[in-house]
């Protein structure tokens, strides 16, 4: 008889024609997975196997567009979920009413809320909303706001949750995996305590999704992943003497192949449209198979070797508003001589898909899990770094090439400002979507990574050309959320602060100008923030109205609460535009 070993997720939910979604579940044995809603909607599918565990990605169609119907999960025929006795609401997808067309009456814009975050280290199970229990790093954003609307019906919940990345912690395992982890094999042989191979891997999904009010949660509220460097290792990718070393241990091949491996079967399959699964050739190739543990081995041996052969990055569509996942890791080029972020391919994709169709969005969203715009003097220290190490001051083979590798390495130097031409292009793309007639009224870039939040955005110009036209400039603004769940050490915080600070950007204009970094493409300010703890943001948008949230997750006597720390609206004051002062 198949049980239920993860799941259900709710994935996709089509806001084109509101009447299909998508449902990920992970079983115990071959079966076939079927969902069925209230409303008579419908799908099934048999499950696929990797390395002894099946999966299955049910493609729901028939729903009622503007609805919320309930569900239920069966694996041959038999009801798995809900589990009996369930102590939360029933799981249910809601789809978007189909707006009205044009010159008909309808109930105007439809509204779009965007959750979003990253860095979750996976909560003890055990610590749940209890009085006087304490969690090492402090209580979980995702698992308290899972809890509160689990709590109130009447709730207002997202309409899609964006994990911008370290979903897992391949190389900070807890307590409890690291003894699983002991009882298969030495933890004092490499790759130690950390995960080895796709089995291990399947370890922090069950940690992270199997929390109770996360379930419940992700069950209900459809999300959109993309991975960041401790989904497979920190630091991932930052350079290529990082990758070359990296590559010369015993245990990388198996890391890397096995971190890809899971992350397409547990995070990037989601990710898709139906028609998206439809056409993907792996997808087809995992169904034609008994055990496709080879053909998902293979692909993900083959990304991880050539970037260009696949593409994580995505597109997503809510009504008028425009999502644009970058994957800002996996498709960097690392020759130090062509170094970039995206590789030709994935940006000549990234730019296609944020020209496309001009005065067809509202607001544009670019997820990258690493920030557009830092602290000043993170910024400047990273392009001071990538200056040092192509052989600004005295060669690619010179001392400061030598010290300019080891900080980068040591200090976590690799965010879009560490690869300074790709900086320049994204913010020169970003440009040229803000303006025109046809701009949208936001571009907000959403990320995290950096275990604070804050809000910054491009210094308004004293008059652009455009500007002095008449022509309208969306607001572009950077919107940084993280941690989900994780900690930073009070040194790190005055880090940050500092690096925010007047004398930060002094020091960062002194190593720019000792590494001949030449004139910033933008100059910019942090406008809220920064704000440390466990964190969501929210994005509401409705027509050409944006406003935004941020929520911390505190302890209290009575448990665990969400407590507001912003709540405003980003489009009531004038849209900025970019300047090309040298100043910042």
């Amino acid at each position: 008889m198949a049980g239920l070993r993860l799941g259900p997720l709710l994935r996709y939910v089509d806001w084109e024609t509101a009447t299909t979604a998508t449902v990920w579940v992970e079983a115990d044995r071959p079966c076939t997975a079927e969902v069925r809603c209230a409303d008579g909607a419908s799908g099934s599918s048999r499950t696929f196997a990797v390395a002894g565990h099946h999966y299955a990605l049910v493609v729901v169609t028939g729903l009622t567009p503007g609805s919320t119907t309930p569900y239920e999960v069966l694996l041959d025929d038999r009801t798995v979920w809900p589990p009996e006795e369930y102590r939360f609401p029933p799981s249910t997808i809601t789809t978007p009413p189909i707006p009205a067309a044009d010159g008909a009456e309808g109930a105007g814009p439809a509204t779009v809320r965007v959750a979003f975050g990253s860095c979750r280290w996976a909560a003890p199970p055990a610590y749940g909303h209890l009085p006087g229990r304490t969690d090492p790093v402090g209580p979980d954003a995702l698992d308290t706001l899972a809890a509160r609307l689990a709590a109130d019906p009447d709730a207002v919940r997202p309409d899609v949750l964006l994990l911008l990345g370290d979903q897992v912690y391949a190389d900070e395992t807890s307590e409890a995996t690291r003894r699983r982890l002991a009882a298969r094999r030495d933890l004092n042989e490499p790759p130690g305590a950390e995960v080895a191979d796709y089995d291990e891997y399947t370890v922090l999904y069950d940690e992270s999704w199997r929390d109770p009010e996360v379930r419940w949660l992700l069950s209900t509220v459809p999300s959109s992943m993309i991975f960041d460097d401790h989904d497979v290792i920190d630091d991932w990718n930052t350079s290529a003497a990082w990758l070359a070393g990296v590559r010369a241990t015993s245990w990388w091949h198996e890391r890397i192949v096995s971190g890809l491996m899971s992350y397409w079967v547990y995070q990037h399959l989601g990710n898709l449209s139906p028609a998206e699964i439809a056409a993907d050739p792996l997808h087809t190739a995992v169904h034609a198979t008994e055990d496709a543990t080879e053909a998902v081995r293979r692909f993900a041996a083959a990304a991880a070797d050539d970037p260009t052969r696949t593409r994580w990055s995505y597109r997503r569509i809510f009504g008028r508003v425009r999502l644009l996942m970058v994957d800002s890791r996996a498709a960097r080029v690392l020759d130090e001589q062509r170094r970039a972020m995206l590789h030709p391919q994935e940006e000549a994709w990234l730019r296609e898909e944020a020209l496309a169709a001009p005065g067809s969005c509202d607001h544009l969203l670019i997820g990258t899990s690493l920030p557009w715009l830092l602290p000043p003097l993170i910024h400047d220290a990273e392009q001071w770094s990538a200056a040092l190490c192509r052989g600004e001051r005295g060669g690619p083979d010179g001392r400061w090439a030598r010290v300019g590798e080891f900080l980068r390495q040591r200090s976590d130097l690799e965010h879009w400002a560490a690869f300074p031409e790709s900086f320049g292009r994204l913010t020169e793309l970003i440009r040229e979507v803000a303006q025109g007639p046809e701009a949208p009224a936001t571009v907000c870039v959403l990320s995290g990574d950096v275990h604070h939040a804050y809000i910054a955005e491009p210094a308004p110009s004293a008059a652009s050309a455009q500007a002095a036209a008449g022509a309208p400039t969306a607001r572009v603004l950077q919107l940084t959320c993280s941690p989900v769940h994780n900690s930073i050490p009070a040194p790190l915080r005055g880090s940050f602060r500092f690096a925010w600070s007047r004398a930060g950007r002094l020091l960062g204009r002194l190593l720019a100008r000792h590494g001949r970094t030449g004139t910033p493409s933008v100059r910019w300010r942090r406008t809220d923030g920064p704000w440390f703890g466990n964190q969501l943001m929210t994005l509401t948008l409705s027509g050409r109205k944006a406003a935004l949230s941020l929520v911390q997750a505190k302890s209290r006597k009575s448990g665990t609460v969400l407590e507001l720390a912003f709540d405003r609206s980003l489009t009531d004051d004038t849209p900025s535009s970019f300047s090309q002062s040298t100043k910042r």
